[in-house]
């Protein structure tokens, strides 16, 4: 076990004493679940640690609901594909520099030319150009609703031009938040201070202190102890051991999906992709692994989201399932997320069950992410956030499923498909939307690329003296403005 024992040493050394016996000089210490994948740039998964932290900000955040509010912008209007964002007055980066419609552009253009690009971008080609010294129009290939909710992702936060340097990106020092990245030390740990010159006020904690701690155990264990004042992702096989009032769970857009490998191997077979889903029983996982902490998937899209189970209808299955006949398979998955390795386990002896010789391979996701995505497994286990990037899950099924998606670990390139997700992608927000939404979901199912398994819960620890900590079903928010240790 990964023990953190000193690991937030120095930052307690002065200050009052909180409840949980620890002293502290109003910063908050975080242990969080995944160091960074791509040394914290915004153009990679990265972006939601920056976003979490408060430091990085877009020009459009969502509300509860999923509705784009202004940020960095403070209004927006269409014009077929173009769509003009005015900026905020009074914003500056962390290096002093103002916010200018200059800055805007070189960010999103960035991103937009960025390879890989993000993947709110799939499918969408993107430029910016300055519409003035406040204002920044942005235009799409054609006429996409859903820019607003795009430009709201992490992975398009605006920095500071220093924050562009050869071919990296680097956000130390460069956001807009409430909170300046000073320091960042790969996968051990970052630093942040209150930065006093935030638009948006001042924030009631001084600083935030990082420590990546990938074994849940540990995590748990610092949260018990006294170490850490907010930690991120509780394993369940730790929830029950902690005071439960320190323990929030919230329903969350995230889905547990086995992702069957299309393209080769035993799986191109829809037969065999059929029989495989026969033998899941995911109220076997849900009760074995997870201990009732999570909800049986009836799709891809979960309760989270209560209008997807409102609007699916039966779904038609094209194929039957066939006769395994001991065909071998290896399934992949990671131990960052303390529950998948379990997971893998149960499908292994239930697959096997059904007629099939499993293999496992589990490791550190950092280690295993792209093996996935050049389709060198035959199933791979991932728990998958749908609304993650946009608030909209048609971006994540394109990312996911459709044949140029950049997060294609099914490997699946299917006409019908491409169609219903290009038809989703294309509709206005709004009911017709989500009903495109649906329609896209059971053409993924019909093809059997993917088995919803279950939907997870957000368990997150929170020390009695922590104030507004954010929980948020969409893992965006975490240490806010308005965070702090009593």
């Amino acid at each position: 076990m990964t023990l953190l024992s000193g690991c937030f040493a120095g930052t307690g050394s002065t200050g009052s004493t909180g409840s949980n016996g620890a002293a502290h000089d109003g910063r908050l210490r975080v242990a969080m679940m995944q160091p960074p994948r791509s040394g914290l740039s915004p153009l990679s998964d990265d972006a939601f640690k920056l976003s979490r932290w408060s430091t990085a900000e877009t020009l459009v955040r969502l509300d509860r609901d999923g509705n784009a509010v202004p940020a960095l912008a403070t209004s927006w209007r269409r014009s077929g594909s173009d769509w003009t964002f005015t900026l905020r007055d009074g914003v500056t980066f962390h290096d002093g520099t103002p916010l200018t419609a200059e800055a805007v552009v070189r960010s999103l253009t960035t991103a937009a030319q960025a390879s890989p690009k993000p993947r709110i971008l799939d499918g969408v080609a993107l430029t910016a150009r300055a519409a003035g010294p406040r204002a920044v129009t942005v235009t799409t290939g054609t006429a996409d609703p859903l820019v607003p909710q795009r430009l709201s992702s992490p992975q398009l936060s605006i920095l500071a031009a220093k924050a562009y340097r050869g071919r990296t990106v680097n956000p130390v020092g460069a956001g807009t938040g409430p909170f300046v990245l000073v320091r960042a030390e790969g996968a051990a740990s970052a630093t942040l201070d209150r930065y006093e010159s935030y638009w948006g006020g001042r924030a009631k904690a001084t600083g935030i202190d990082v420590r990546y701690v990938p074994d849940g155990t540990a995590r748990a264990a610092a949260l018990r102890s006294g170490e850490a004042d907010i930690v991120e992702a509780v394993p369940v096989s730790q929830a029950h051991l902690l005071d439960q009032k320190l323990v929030t769970e919230v329903p969350m857009p995230r889905t547990n999906t086995l992702y069957l490998n299309t393209r080769k191997g035993p799986f191109k077979d829809p037969a065999l992709r059929a029989a495989a889903r026969e033998a899941v029983d995911a109220r076997a996982l849900v009760a074995g692994v997870y201990e009732g902490r999570a909800d049986v998937a009836h799709g891809l899209l979960g309760p989270a989201l209560p209008w997807a189970a409102e609007l699916r209808a039966p779904l038609h299955r094209p194929h039957a399932p066939g006769a395994p006949k001991g065909a071998t398979v290896t399934i992949g998955t990671f131990t960052d997320r303390a529950e998948l390795p379990e997971v893998a386990q149960l499908l292994q002896q239930q697959l096997q069950k059904a007629g099939f010789t499993v293999k496992l391979d589990v490791r550190e996701y950092a280690t295993i992410e792209a093996d996935a995505l050049a389709g060198k497994f035959d199933a791979f286990v991932l728990s998958r956030a749908t609304v993650l990037d946009s608030g909209d899950p048609a971006a994540y099924l394109y990312s996911d499923f459709a044949g140029d998606g950049s997060f294609n670990i099914a490997q699946l390139a299917d006409p019908a498909v491409d169609r219903a997700l290009t038809t989703a992608t294309d509709t206005a927000t709004g009911d017709a939307r989500r009903r495109a939404v649906i329609a896209a979901e059971a053409a993924v199912l019909a093809t059997d690329a993917a088995v919803p398994m279950l939907h997870e819960r957000v368990i997150q620890g929170d020390a009695a003296d922590v104030v507004d900590a954010a929980h948020d079903p969409r893992e965006r928010e975490l240490v806010t403005i308005d965070t702090h240790v009593r």
